[in-house]
């Protein structure tokens, strides 16, 4: 029996690695065919590469509104239709606000806001043209419980949260669903876990989760039949009290 997802067009922006490389792996394994965007170009294209002819590479900056107008353009005319944009590209940057560098607070501010606005945007068209649809942003926990210790991050995400949600519900009347997926805690490289022996440990500990866990998540979302919203998908790891 095909998989619900099988043949499903999906574009997926942070795609070169963590959440977003491991989401196109497991999409790829249920049928979908797959762009992938992020800015580094080398990493993109290898994915491309280990996932076949069903996957198209395009190095973009989401942060640019050109280049989320190019993303959207490159796949209707390589695909023919898009059916879900997963807007997973984001940064993470924790500390005390005193000592903190404004200038990387905008940077952060504009990956994970602006970046998911600018491609929502893009595809809006297109969605509201064929009258379906999934739009799915990465939050975090974040999103839900305001974090001290990672205070501009923290408001990126209740900004992401707000937008989700009101946009679900301009969003209902076209048959297009609009949904977040909020990990807690992990084990990649945005969290600075690049070596395996420290990642098996933080799993072993039950203190964070893998990439592969939210990927599995998010396949769970999109496979809803079209009648279901999964609003909002918390996935924290199970020491993760909070």
């Amino acid at each position: 029996m095909a998989h619900p997802l099988a043949g499903k067009v999906v574009i997926i922006t942070g795609a070169s690695s963590g959440i977003g490389a491991a989401t196109a792996r497991e999409l790829a394994a249920a049928g979908c065919k797959l762009t992938l965007a992020a800015r580094s170009a080398g990493k993109l294209h290898a994915l491309a590469a280990e996932l076949g002819p069903d996957a198209l590479a395009v190095p973009a900056d989401v942060t640019a509104g050109a280049d989320a107008k190019t993303l959207v353009a490159k796949t209707l005319a390589h695909f023919g239709r898009v059916d879900t944009l997963f807007a997973n590209a984001g940064i993470y940057i924790p500390g005390q606000a005193a000592e903190g560098d404004p200038d990387a607070w905008a940077e952060l501010m504009d990956i994970n806001i602006n970046g998911v606005l600018r491609c929502v945007h893009a595809v809006l068209p297109s969605l509201m043209a064929q009258r379906s649809g999934d739009i799915l942003v990465t939050s975090s926990i974040s999103g839900f419980v305001d974090i001290d210790w990672e205070p501009i991050y923290s408001a990126s995400k209740h900004a992401i949260q707000s937008f989700v949600h009101t946009l679900r519900c301009q969003l209902a009347p076209h048959n297009i669903r609009v949904g977040a997926i909020a990990p807690g805690r992990v084990a990649n490289a945005l969290w600075g876990f690049t070596e395996e022996e420290a990642i098996a440990q933080e799993i072993a500990a039950h203190n964070s989760i893998r990439s592969e866990d939210v990927a599995r998540a998010v396949v769970f979302m999109l496979s809803q039949p079209p009648h279901v919203t999964i609003r909002d998908l918390v996935i924290l790891p199970q020491n993760q009290i909070i």
